[in-house]
């Protein structure tokens, strides 16, 4: 009988990489209704969205009110806009690891 590991692969975590490509997108500001919007889009299109809408939304919030938090993401009443360091975040994660001898 074969044992499960305690450890499982953890996925990427698609709603926050579709919220930070959003906004880096550009310059603008957005509302959470048209940030969301547009992540929901993007994610059908992944075939990524699963969960129901309303869940999906939830999670949306919560994951841009922590960057936010970071200080990634600056929150002006109800907009949101990408900072500099959101996008140095990104490409850093784009890098891949350096090989250890």
């Amino acid at each position: 009988m074969q044992r499960k590991s305690a450890f499982s692969r953890r996925i990427p975590d698609l709603v926050t990489e579709e919220l930070v490509a959003a906004l880096l997108k550009g310059n603008d500001t957005f509302e959470f209704k048209h940030l969301f919007e547009i992540v929901h889009e993007r994610l059908r299109a992944r075939n990524a969205a699963s969960g129901g809408e309303e869940m999906l939304r939830l999670r949306a919030y919560e994951k841009l009110q922590n960057l936010v938090s970071r200080g990634m993401v600056k929150k002006s009443g109800r907009k949101y806009s990408g900072l500099a360091p959101l996008a140095k975040a990104s490409t850093a994660a784009d890098v891949p690891p350096l090989a250890v001898r």
